[in-house]
């Protein structure tokens, strides 16, 4: 089974092309959905993030999302140790994920493919690039983000120059080029 690691930076329409896969006959493993349902369920992660944060970041619904987007936004070493948590867990439930598939293809989205480590674990890298300006215009009509949050977000994610270097093929949602061409281009030289 080919697996592709699709991604992209908060607005860069990475979901809407994964929603294509998805009606194209790609399953695809979701991996924010995942981690966020992981991180409320897993006693693995509960404990650690407990260590690290105290009891206080889990209430009786679950994780603290906005003590927990503090913690990862504002302080970079916070992140790495949250991440160093959670990201092995995905890492193992995408794999198991993963085998229960009956496709030829299979994808994973995910904004942090390559600060993950994701990338170790897909055959292809996929980047869904669009212009700055609009994925800020996209991220705060979609989140009700200020510009500031939003650019915020944007800055603690490899720069989209930086990930152009490392993916294996771009599809450009810049509302100048047809997303589903670009996709089917992908899917037919995939298979």
């Amino acid at each position: 089974m080919i697996r592709i690691g699709l991604t992209g930076g908060i607005g860069s329409g990475k979901s809407v092309v994964a929603a294509l896969l998805e009606v194209q006959g790609v399953p695809v493993y979701v991996a924010d959905t995942e981690s966020k349902r992981l991180t409320n369920t897993s006693p693995a992660i509960r404990s650690q993030l407990i260590a690290l944060l105290g009891e206080s970041i889990y209430t009786e619904t679950g994780i603290d999302r906005r003590r927990m987007a503090d913690c990862i936004f504002n302080d970079p070493e916070c992140l790495k140790q949250v991440n160093a948590i959670i990201h092995p867990e995905v890492n193992r439930h995408f794999l198991a994920w993963v085998t229960r598939q009956t496709t030829p293809l299979c994808a994973l989205e995910t904004a942090i493919l390559f600060e993950s480590g994701f990338h170790h674990v897909v055959d292809y890298s996929v980047m869904v690039y669009a212009p700055f300006g609009l994925r800020v215009k996209r991220a705060m009509s979609r989140d009700g983000l200020s510009r500031e949050e939003v650019v915020r977000r944007i800055n603690n994610q490899l720069p989209d120059e930086l990930k152009k270097t490392y993916t294996d093929y771009i599809i450009y949602n810049d509302e100048r080029h047809a997303l589903l061409p670009q996709l089917n281009t992908l899917l037919a030289g995939l298979l």
